[in-house]
């Protein structure tokens, strides 16, 4: 059963393995939770809300999609003691068994009209088990690439896993919009559970490239040291809270824009402007696609530049491009919205390249799985998590998106701050162990 390769392997085989089984493994992941951000915007309010008006069913679902980003603090608490106790391998291939068990058993959820209100409670507990999964996996995928990487590369290694997003994207976008096309009318019945069921063998290939992955050295080193911390989510808070805090709080100029840019603009695209859903859907695989290029780009420009440089250039152009981002989208002209949406991703990634080494760097190897993801996912209840609800919500409530960019700058002013009072890296550590 254990796929572990020998130890003698040289630093650089494992070093690319360490890469690729985060990238694969949080593209699995990524690949879950976009779908269901997907289907969410444009399937389950008929599905699974069908008694609602239109404008009431859509933040019916974007409740639901709310309930998985309040769960992920919890997978971060909870993987993150077993990542900074037993090791980030072993907890890695736990959270990618949780988080594809919970997308299959979605794709087999009969819908209201079958079972009634208990489809929607099965949908929420569902996307909880989901929520759990990816708040755990963050946090060791990117460790475990960072850890394996040299001092003065980290920013790009950490980048590395955050890859598995725009591939995420890309695959479950690209997975809608083609099962879409074949299933027609159609997709709407039953055609929207095929890509949930196909999850299981992304889950399959997965496993096999975790378990073939060393422990992190930085790790290693600290069991040798025995530096493990007995209570590692509990000595984080306590001796690190406004690392915590900070991390969090820099995301909101990140994350928040990010899920209108790949979730609301779904629902803007097609109820607003009156688009076809495929449009829209071949606009942000396009989109993504440029993030395998942007992602890797400014995590290395990090390494020459510094984190901090480079994190507040991308919230200021993400503030500067809130107007213009509806703007373009406002004309309804293809070429147009097609620029707009592109342009969205490759300021965020401007934020999310740097993002994981920034984070990372503020704690010591034996609490920086639980601090880190800690600090990310807590970001989801205040930023990702609320903003498709809270898009939709000044939607309804002004008929206009003047509002919604407003929002965007708001969020970016805060970060600035979070970003101004974040404690230097290696105060907390940058080195092997903490406390």
């Amino acid at each position: 059963m254990d796929a572990t390769p020998a130890i003698d392997e040289t630093p650089r085989t494992q070093r690319r393995r360490a890469v690729v089984a985060s990238v694969v493994g949080t593209t699995i992941e990524w690949y879950d939770f976009f779908l269901y951000s997907t289907t969410a915007a444009l399937i389950f309010p008929s599905v699974f809300f069908p008694h609602s008006d239109e404008s009431t069913a859509i933040l019916e679902s974007f409740a639901t999609l709310f309930v998985g980003f309040a769960a992920r603090p919890v997978g971060a608490a909870v993987f993150g003691h077993f990542g900074d106790r037993i090791g980030r391998k072993a907890t890695l291939i736990s959270t990618l068994l949780l988080m594809g068990v919970a997308t299959v058993l979605m794709g087999l959820i009969p819908s209201h009209a079958t079972i009634g209100f208990a489809a929607p409670i099965l949908l929420v507990v569902l996307r909880m088990l989901q929520g759990i999964g990816v708040g755990g996996e963050w946090g060791g995928s990117v460790l475990l690439s960072m850890e394996w990487g040299t001092q003065n590369r980290r920013g790009l290694m950490a980048s590395w896993p955050q890859m598995g997003v725009p591939i995420g994207l890309l695959l479950s976008t690209g997975t809608v919009a083609a099962v879409s096309a074949a299933t027609g009318d159609a997709f709407e019945v039953w055609g929207w559970r095929i890509p949930f069921l196909a999850s299981v063998v992304l889950i399959a290939v997965g496993l096999y490239i975790r378990l073939r992955v060393l422990e992190s050295p930085d790790f290693r080193e600290v069991k040798q040291q025995r530096a493990v911390v007995k209570m590692p989510v509990w000595r984080a808070l306590r001796d690190h809270p406004l690392e915590v805090l900070t991390a969090a709080f820099v995301r909101l100029s990140e994350q928040a824009p990010f899920y209108l840019f790949i979730t609301f603009v779904l629902t803007y695209g097609t109820t607003e402007l009156d688009m076809p859903r495929s449009q829209i859907l071949n606009y942000t695989l396009i989109a993504a696609a440029i993030g395998l290029i942007t992602i890797p780009l400014f995590g290395h420009l990090s390494d020459r530049f510094g984190r901090r440089r480079i994190y507040a250039l991308g919230i200021v152009l993400t503030a500067a491009y809130a107007f213009p981002y509806f703007g373009l989208l406002n004309t309804g002209s293809g070429g147009l919205v097609l620029i707009g949406i592109v342009v969205s991703l490759i300021v965020h990634d401007i934020q999310y390249g740097p993002q994981a080494a920034l984070i990372a760097e503020s704690f010591g190897t034996n609490v920086r799985y639980s601090g880190a993801g800690l600090g990310y996912q807590l970001s989801s209840v205040i930023a990702g998590g609320p903003a498709p609800l809270i898009a939709a919500a000044l939607l309804t409530s002004t008929g206009g998106s003047t509002s919604i960019s407003w929002y965007i700058v708001g969020c970016c002013v805060l970060s600035l701050g979070a970003l101004a009072l974040m404690p230097a890296a290696g105060r907390s550590g940058t080195g092997r162990a903490d406390g």
